[in-house]
Parts: structure tokens; C-alpha cells; sequence
């Protein structure tokens, strides 16, 4: 198993980060690791996602769990679970104006070896992702 993690301490309720970080179409408005996002953020459907790490694909992703103002995770990869990649955003209350963001992407699978020799390292753009996420919320646009 390999897997990236970020997060950030954002000054603003679950339900402001939920707002900005559900509209998955909007990300590239704040966040220039993502170039685009295609499809409804809803649980069971399928969006596409294009980023900076590797512009020159798409990656094909299901929305498996959803909860407005706590959470979601996309899940794709390979058939017969061959490679796996699930990544779960969290959003937890601190306090009554204070979230904790954590964002992690497992991957799975026995062709994670193989395939993880070949991926661009991630987290920059992990990073850049909770960073964006605390600058567009907190700048309340």
C-alpha cells in the first residue's frame, strides 16, 4: 500500500469548507493543481478529473461515500482490483469556527509496485490542494 496525506487548520465551519470544497467544478478557480473537473459531485456518480501532475490525462473516478459537511471519497484503478486508488477528504470541527481538512489517497493493489514507480510524486500537489482549500474559504470570495 502507498499513499499521500495533506491537510490544513481552516478558520471557518464545516459547513463553509463543505461549500467550497463540493463544488468540485469550481477547484480550478482556487486551486492550480486541478485543471478540470467534470461531472456532479454526488454520491455514485462519476466525475473526471485532470490535473496539473499529469495534464495530458483523465482520470476516471466514482463518488463512493458522501456527507455534506463532514466528507467524501472518489475511488478508481484497474479491473478486478488490480490497482486501486481511493481518496477521502475529511472535514472534522475544532471548535465552533475552526476545521481540520485532511485529504489522503491510498493506492491498492498488486500492481501498485509497478505503477507507483511510474506516477509523479503527488504530494506538491496535495499540498497545494489544502492550502488553496484554506485561502479560498478563509478569503470568504
Amino acid at each position: 500500500m502507498k499513499s499521500y496525506e495533506s491537510g490544513s487548520t481552516i478558520n471557518a465551519t464545516p459547513a463553509q469548507v463543505w461549500a467550497v470544497l463540493s463544488d468540485a467544478a469550481a477547484w480550478p478557480n482556487w486551486d492550480s493543481g486541478v485543471i478540470k473537473v467534470e461531472g456532479a459531485v454526488e454520491p455514485g456518480a462519476k466525475i473526471r478529473v485532470t490535473s496539473a501532475a499529469s495534464p495530458d490525462r483523465t482520470f476516471p473516478v466514482k463518488v463512493t461515500a458522501l456527507t455534506p459537511d463532514a466528507g467524501m471519497t472518489f475511488a478508481g484503478g484497474m479491473p478486478l482490483g488490480l490497482f486501486r486508488g481511493e481518496r477521502t477528504y475529511t472535514l472534522t470541527s475544532t471548535s465552533d469556527s475552526t476545521t481540520e481538512f485532511r485529504m489522503r489517497e491510498v493506492y491498492t493493489g498488486p500492481m501498485v509496485p509497478l505503477i507507483w514507480k511510474s506516477m509523479p510524486d503527488l504530494q506538491p500537489s496535495f499540498d497545494q490542494f489544502a492550502a488553496g482549500l484554506k485561502k479560498r474559504v478563509e478569503s470568504g470570495a
